[in-house]
Formats: C-alpha cells, structure tokens, sequence
C-alpha cells in the first residue's frame, strides 16, 4: 500500500472540520511546520495528517520503534474536591470510587437514554480526579460535567496543557533516557515526572495497542519536550492519518464513528469498561444516567438489535467508513464505520454495526464497494496484538 492510499484512506475521518471555520492550533503548532508536516483541520484544530515519512511508514515506524504525536487538542480538566470521586460516578457507569491512587481508567460519559456523549480517560492523582476527553467533545463534556456535578465539586478546565503522546515498543527507551524513572510505570498507571527538566505527569496509556505514554505538559514548554523527544534517532514525528490507522488495528473506537449518542456501551462491545460494582448486584449498582437501559441491555431484560464488530475483508480491497453491510441474501444487515487496508496485517480491516444475528464471530456478510460484494468476516479484536506493559 502507497502512503497516498493510506493517506486517502484515514482523511475521510481526519480532515473533519470546515475549512472556512477559523482553526485554532496548538503550543507545537511552528514546530509542526518545520518538520514539513502536511496540515488540515481537525476538531477546530489545524493538526498535522501526516510528515514527509508518510503515514504509512510512520504507521510502521510506529509499529516498530517509537512514535511522537500532538494531541494537545484533546481536553484537559481537573475534579478537586472530597466528593469528586461520587459525583464523577454518577455520569459514568464504571467504578470511581474505588480507583487507587496513580491508577487510571476508561470512562463513558452517558445521556439520559444510555448513549454515548463521549469516551474519556481519568487518573486518581489523589489531590484530584485528572480527566482528558477528545477535543471535538470537549467543550460539549466540560458543560456537562459542570451542569451536572459542579455543585459537589470543582471543574477545573486545563487549556494552559498541551498533550505529546510517544507510542511504540521503543518508546520506554526513550523516555528512560530522560527520567529511568518510567520503568515504575505500568499499563493504566501515572505518576508526575520531570523530563528535560520540565514538570510533566505521565501516563502509561495511549491510542495504539501499543505500549507507550501519554504526557501532559505545560503548553508554553511542549515544543521543548517534544524536541528532546525528537532528538532520539528512535523517535519520529506521527500524525493523524497513522493515529487513525493504527487504532483502528488496535480494535479502537473513535467517537462520532464508531460511538455517539446513538449508541450504547453495550451495543457498542465494550461491556468490559463496566466494573462489577456498578452492574445489578453490585454495591453500587447503577446510579449513573442511562443506567436502566445500560444494565437492562447487560442483563438480557432490553433487547439488543445490533452490535460493533470487527471485520476482515478476504479480499484486498479498502472498505471505507459508512459502507453498507448486507447478509448473504442481500437484505441489509449494518454498516462500516471505520475502514481501511491495514499496514500490518496488509489486509482490509473494519469496524462496525451488525444486525445482532449476524454478529457471531466468524459469520460472513458483505460490504457493497462500488456495486460489488465484498466478503467479510466478523473477527475478533484487536486485529494485532497488544503491546501493552502490565
């Protein structure tokens, strides 16, 4: 595969904003520039697609080494206070409460009828609850935290932040030559750290599948961590056409493709991100907005039509985003909502929403590209495997 086809296939998702709409940029905005990075807008953002590697040997070099990507458009926010923990459980169907101090966690925003406003990650820094949620949502989940919640505690929005994230099996390497202190680090844990002598907290999380980190850095010294980063011969710059190609491999969501409103944790196959505690029986089961139709879904009571799936095609042939799925006898069974040729596996992936009886792995359906049917065949998730440190 081209890097062109593979910069085709992930603008579909990327380059998702007007261009006429006035776009802000990040702290690593000039830095950008100057490593010819390709721009386009993304969640109000101009954000790099790509850099002249191409996306996809920065995808495979990601895959190999060590990946540095900005994603300082993502939010950044604070919840401080003594009942922080409660309150922030009351809008998400996981476990808050009992989250260990440096731990992390995935978390779902929910509405009243059990969609999906947005997916999220949270540490207990013990001081405060650090909460980053994707940029095209966060002004969105920001009120809506602060609607509901503000009362019982502080939101404490962080737009002084940038974001770097350093993906791959080499980037422990790397980041041990600026702090050895990163080796204390497993998957889903953080812990504040100085690097290149600045102030950072760390996280051991990321986008990918692949081990890796997530630092949140002051705005005004982000381009100096980055650039020590960069310094590394492991390191190259990564943009968004890799970021979406390798989450895709990963198994991923991505929030407006693969999860919205219209969707629940359920139909969406990520039941796993609901702890015990908080299912029916549990100590404190449901409470949290959505949660009858949530646990209804869970335990059998409401019925589920459909559900995300994975797909691999038989056939080397891309199927985009939003491509309709039919069953053999042509009737229509769901449809596409991320796809592309995987530069790993060198095969068609895809993700997405099946009639619940076509949802059995190893069912075939058939994605209709351009008239044709195209063989796929519902497949188990992540598409490679993970790298993850635990």
């Amino acid at each position: 595969m081209s890097s062109e086809q593979a910069t085709d296939e992930s603008l579909a998702v990327t380059a998702s904003t007007d261009n006429a709409v006035p776009l802000h940029t990040t702290p690593l905005n000039d830095l950008h520039v100057s490593l010819g990075a390709r721009m386009v807008p993304f969640a109000g953002y101009s954000m790099p697609v790509q850099y002249p590697l191409g996306v996809l040997g920065e995808h495979l070099h990601t895959r190999q080494k060590a990946g540095l990507f900005d994603v300082s458009h993502m939010g950044q926010l604070r919840l401080v206070g003594p009942q922080a923990a409660a309150a922030f459980e009351s809008l998400m169907p996981v476990d808050v409460v009992d989250l260990p101090v440096g731990k992390q966690r995935y978390g779902l925003l929910l509405n009243e009828q059990g969609g999906i406003i947005d997916d999220l990650m949270f540490v207990n820094r013990g001081a405060d609850l650090f909460v980053i949620v994707n940029g095209a949502c966060k002004a969105g989940d920001i009120a809506h935290i602060q609607a509901n919640i503000g009362q019982q505690c502080e939101v404490i929005p962080m737009p002084e932040q940038a974001l770097l994230a350093l993906q791959g099996p080499q980037a422990v390497d790397v980041l041990r030559e600026l702090n050895p202190g990163v080796d204390d680090l497993v998957f889903m844990t953080g812990a504040p750290l100085t690097l290149a002598g600045i102030d950072c907290y760390v996280t051991r999380s990321g986008y990918t599948g692949a081990d890796g980190f997530e630092i949140s850095v002051p705005g005004d010294q982000a381009t100096a961590l980055a650039q020590a980063l960069l310094a590394d011969d492991r390191t190259q710059p990564i943009g968004l056409g890799a970021r979406n190609s390798l989450r895709l491999e990963a198994g991923l969501c991505l929030y407006g493709n693969d999860i919205d409103t219209q969707s629940t944790p359920i139909e969406a196959g990520l039941n796993w991100a609901i702890q015990k505690v908080r299912r029916t029986g549990g100590a404190r089961a449901g409470g949290f907005l959505g949660a009858d139709t949530v646990l209804g879904q869970l335990d059998g009571h409401v019925p589920l039509t459909r559900r995300r799936v994975g797909l691999l095609a038989t056939e080397r042939v891309p199927v985009r985003d939003y491509t309709v799925l039919q069953n053999e006898q042509g009737d229509v069974i769901g449809e596409v909502t991320s796809g592309l040729l995987a530069p790993s596996v060198n095969q068609a992936i895809a993700m997405g929403y099946v009639r619940i009886d076509c949802s059995t792995i190893g069912t075939t359906v058939n994605a209709m590209v351009r008239g044709r049917a195209i063989p796929m065949v519902v497949s188990a998730m992540p598409f490679v495997p993970n790298g993850y440190k635990r």
